[in-house]
């Protein structure tokens, strides 16, 4: 499953990339560029000896540094990722995607760099690092968890675009992690972002966020704001009502991101994450 996540996601990226950034130094992948007589300074180690015995001249090969993948992960922390009712929270489901994502992005040499926003403050920029470097930085990004409640700030996801648009100047692949809550339309925010990157978005949602079941008065609390309201759960209407909304507000998500031509992955808490991720991307 992994192996299969791996080639889905360098395919999604091979849309907008064409692998024009180069590493800085050679390695299994790397193509040969040209083969020419030696020329004081340069590298001995890179002698051709058929070519020299062939010429009776010496010669060196060129090389090409081998592609790498620069990916960013953007990892919406706000509040209502704390929330779920299912097998697991939604911050879990996004914890372990960020990890899969974040592994895969270094198989190849590859770059990775991360961007937490929903908490108060600016969006905490974890720079580009490789190897064991960049997985400690992951997880010490992960283990501070997501905002305390009462934290709201619709502006975060335009926040962070905006800063890994300015930092982020070569092309790469941004994959962003959230429940996408926030009533501001999301063109504003990831635009810009996919006139220059390729955008993977992975929506995560808890069933009950989907629809209500009837279980009568409930107080239900925003997390992000601390509203709080009581609902008449055993109301029929009640209960249409809250699931015309909502799949109203997630059809505009869906059709938002297909018109920016922006991947989009939902996962819900109640479900095999991981095997729904691939499904998704094959």
């Amino acid at each position: 499953m992994i192996d299969a996540l791996d080639v889905a996601l360098v395919r999604h990226s091979a849309r907008t990339q064409p692998g024009d950034l180069k590493a800085a130094g050679v390695g299994a992948g790397t193509e040969l560029s040209q083969l020419r007589g030696y020329q004081v300074g340069d590298d001995v180690r890179h002698l051709d000896a058929a070519a020299s015995a062939r010429t009776g001249e010496p010669h060196v090969r060129l090389h090409v540094p081998e592609r790498t993948q620069t990916t960013w992960i953007l990892l919406d922390v706000s509040a209502s990722m704390a929330f779920g009712t299912a097998e697991r929270l939604k911050s879990d489901v996004a914890e372990g995607v960020t990890q899969v994502v974040g592994r895969l992005a270094l198989r190849r040499a590859g770059a990775l760099g991360m961007v937490r926003y929903g908490a108060p403050g600016p969006p905490r920029i974890s720079p580009l690092r490789a190897g064991r470097t960049a997985l400690g930085g992951l997880r010490h990004a992960l283990a501070e968890g997501v905002a305390a409640d009462g934290s709201e700030d619709e502006h975060a996801l335009y926040d962070a675009c905006a800063a890994l648009g300015r930092l982020a100047q070569t092309p790469a692949l941004v994959v962003i992690v959230s429940d996408f809550r926030s009533t501001l339309d999301p063109s504003r925010a990831l635009g810009p972002l996919r006139a220059r990157h390729s955008v993977l978005c992975v929506e995560v949602y808890d069933p009950r966020e989907v629809e209500v079941p009837d279980v009568g008065h409930l107080s239900l609390v925003d997390p992000e704001s601390g509203k709080t309201v009581r609902v008449n759960t055993s109301s029929k209407r009640v209960r249409e009502r809250f699931a015309e909304i909502e799949a109203e507000r997630r059809a505009r998500l869906h059709d938002e991101l297909r018109r920016l031509r922006i991947g989009h992955v939902p996962l819900g808490t109640d479900e095999n994450w991981l095997l729904a991720l691939g499904r998704a991307l094959r």
